[in-house]
């Protein structure tokens, strides 16, 4: 009797220069990461994926992709456009780092006071928000993640490899030094 072959998901949707990325262009080691800012497991996830850059700075890129869930996380999808605001103003980690350490404080007030503290004019994203200016790169991000099997956050892939390991740094300083060549 034969033992079944086990499949790991693998990425669909290929690195870009329009993706968001954290750490050195052309590092031996990309981890990109499906993320919902009000997941409580991606808020655990992201002091863990900081150290993991800090400790490995030369050899892992950081790419973040949009998966808000939002039949749990009411404000994940706003969030996230307001994310893609502050990119748009080159500004994009900065916002993901707010958004990340202040995970109670999503709802739209908060996170207008949220977007002055980044430095950016808040009635501005505010208005591009409102009329969903960021949504088709929200969903863009959303529907590769379900192409590459994606079903729930954070989920990780270790140089385009689902990592089914977990999110603690152990597993990831693991995952990463296994993988870099």
């Amino acid at each position: 009797m034969s033992t079944p072959l086990q499949v790991t998901a693998r990425l669909r949707t290929p690195v870009t220069e329009s993706d968001h990325i954290r750490g050195p262009v052309d590092a031996p080691v990309t981890l990109v990461q499906y993320g919902d800012f009000q997941c409580p497991y991606c808020g655990a996830a992201y002091p863990n994926l900081a150290e993991l850059l800090r400790q490995r700075r030369d050899t892992v890129r950081l790419v973040y992709r949009h998966f808000p869930i939002t039949n749990l996380h009411p404000y994940a999808e706003r969030a996230a456009e307001v994310a893609e605001a502050a990119g748009r103003r080159d500004r994009f980690w900065e916002m993901h780092d707010w958004l990340y350490e202040h995970q109670d404080q999503l709802d739209p007030v908060h996170l207008s006071l949220g977007v002055e503290q980044v430095g950016l004019p808040p009635d501005e994203i505010g208005a591009e928000v409102d009329r969903n200016a960021y949504g088709d790169r929200v969903r863009h991000d959303f529907a590769g993640g379900i192409r590459s099997g994606v079903n729930g956050s954070p989920t990780l892939f270790v140089d385009g490899h689902r990592h089914e390991g977990g999110y603690d740094l152990p597993a990831l300083l693991t995952a990463v030094d296994t993988t870099t060549p």
